[in-house]
């Protein structure tokens, strides 16, 4: 679940990604302070970490969008749920639970719900393929997810 997020502003996201620009590695510190303040990482954040990075905005962009996490499209809402699409958690029915929570939340696949309640997520694996179908539940792992687990914690509005 998100904390307070704020608008675009580009003098706090050069502060945000100041604080980890000379360390190893540091640009995904600096992708997950710049989602964290913003709920996501706007285009703008893109082309400011390239530069800082001394990267291209592809290899940016490709980082961002490689781990699940990041969001590109927009915030997510107040509660995310990470279906797995994996293909264990699939041989025991996760296509048929993500036409239910489809269905249920009137959304597809990286869309968050009219009342910006909810947010659907494709991950390919969580490591729990034994027990699947499973998911992510507002960061809490849910397993042997059934079409009735799902409607009671969707009730509850999250785990």
């Amino acid at each position: 679940m998100l904390n307070q997020i704020s608008e675009w502003n580009e003098g706090h996201a050069r502060a945000l990604i100041g604080a980890h620009v000379a360390s190893p590695g540091g640009l995904l510190p600096a992708l997950h302070a710049i989602q964290a303040q913003f709920g996501w990482v706007p285009r703008p954040a893109i082309g400011l970490l390239a530069k800082e990075f001394n990267l291209s905005r592809a290899e940016v962009y490709g980082v961002t969008t490689f781990y699940h996490d990041f969001r590109v499209e927009g915030p997510a809402g107040r509660h995310v749920l990470k279906l797995c699409r994996g293909e264990a958690c699939q041989a025991v029915g996760a296509d048929t639970l993500a036409s239910v929570i489809k269905e249920r939340l009137r959304v597809d696949w990286r869309q968050t719900s009219e009342d910006g309640e909810w947010t659907l997520e494709p991950v390919f694996c969580l490591g729990l393929c034994a027990c699947g179908p499973s998911a992510m539940l507002d960061a809490e792992p849910v397993a042997r997810l059934s079409a009735e687990k799902l409607e009671t914690l969707l009730e509850k509005g999250g785990a």
